[in-house]
């Protein structure tokens, strides 16, 4: 265990650098441009077309993500289209401007805004050329959306993490199913003490004894996504790290998870306590069935929102110590929010792996609660 975080750390060391190396070319190569840094800071958090990895934003470094667009049939092309395209300013009210980029190529007649694709409106020919436009009301683009199911990096990070948990988790059972029931050797001496975890801490003592078992499979499985995502997302934070624990749709749907198999497993105890709650007064019931009815939805609406404030938290921290190099516009600054940055990202590794262990504590408690018999 000490070398796995001595070798985290020393990533950690190294990315910081190399990040703190490429984006000081960048940057001050371009003195001319102000340093943004909520424009900076939401570019690494938020979910995009593309896995940027160095250089300026549009024609830096990239690995471009395909593009999935339903809109009269199905359409595939590479988000290259789009960053490879022309950047348009649309003058709006207040002196504000608005600005999109226009795609080429397969991605013509569509337009991508702050990673979001909406059709453009053809108004006519320039040249014997479509020209299209993005009509915009208040702040918002006027246009419609296609339906967008393309392969973000988010979505490419979900891939990439569950091909890992899969890697890892049949490299260890076929180690036993070779050895049979022996002493733990190689990976599984690391994973086995976290099953057993997850198995006698979590799932048998908040599930209760003989219940437990059929739970600690999804119990299992959403400790490791969440623990070996907030890793994925945490190494390579500079550049391009995928924010994928800290975008609030996964959370959501883990949380959600949560509330199917807790309402799906509920007995009739559960709920004789949610619409007859032992010793509360007849004359109280009108008002304590709608506080029992909300928690049931409240409970998991913590669950997704206390994964989702805490890694996203921990990002923005980080790249926020960060910017403070290009904020005062001397690398010297390097010596004070370097190492203040690296204890966050340090100190972030602990909170992966605690937030994955609350996220299935407080599930295990959920289903528990469900499943509980009446005592009397």
């Amino acid at each position: 265990m000490k070398q796995f975080v001595h070798l985290t750390t020393s990533l950690h060391f190294v990315i910081f650098a190399l990040f703190l190396l490429v984006s000081n070319v960048n940057v001050f190569a371009a003195e001319k441009e102000e340093f943004n840094v909520g424009e900076m800071i939401m570019h690494h958090i938020k979910d995009a077309h593309e896995w940027h990895i160095a250089g300026p934003e549009h024609g830096g470094t990239s690995i471009y993500l395909p593009i999935i667009l339903h809109d009269n049939g199905f359409k595939v092309f590479s988000s290259k289209h789009f960053y490879h395209g022309k950047e348009i300013e649309v003058p709006g009210k207040d002196n504000i401007t608005y600005t999109y980029m226009e795609g080429v190529g397969p991605a013509k007649g569509y337009g991508l805004y702050h990673e979001e694709i909406y059709k453009l409106d053809k108004i006519g020919t320039s040249n014997g050329f479509p020209v299209y436009v993005m009509k915009f009301q208040g702040e918002h683009p006027h246009n419609k959306s296609p339906l967008d199911l393309s392969i973000t990096k988010n979505v490419a990070s979900l891939f990439a993490g569950g091909l890992l948990i899969i890697m890892i988790m049949l490299g260890v059972a076929r180690g036993y199913r070779k050895n049979g029931p022996v002493a733990p050797t190689g990976l599984a001496k690391f994973i086995e003490p976290l099953v057993m975890v997850i198995r006698d801490d979590i799932a048998k003592e908040n599930i209760g004894h003989g219940k437990h078992h059929k739970y600690v499979p999804y119990l299992l499985t959403i400790f490791f996504f969440i623990w070996i995502n907030n890793l994925l997302g945490l190494i390579p934070i500079f550049p391009g790290g995928a924010n994928l624990t800290g975008n609030i749709t996964i959370t959501f749907f883990l949380a959600l998870c949560t509330l199917i198999i807790t309402l799906l497993s509920s007995n009739k105890n559960y709920w004789k306590h949610i619409f007859a709650t032992p010793g509360v007064p007849i004359a109280l019931m009108p008002i304590m069935i709608p506080i029992e009815i909300v928690g049931i939805f409240t409970k998991p609406f913590a669950l997704m929102i206390r994964l989702f404030a805490n890694i996203s938290a921990g990002h923005i921290i980080i790249l926020a110590l960060i910017s403070i190099i290009f904020i005062n516009k001397n690398i010297a600054w390097g010596a004070l929010s370097v190492p203040m940055a690296l204890f966050i990202s340090c100190l972030e590794m602990l909170v992966a792996v605690l937030q994955a262990y609350l996220f299935a504590l407080l599930s295990a408690l959920f289903i528990g609660a469900a499943v509980e018999e009446s005592h009397h």
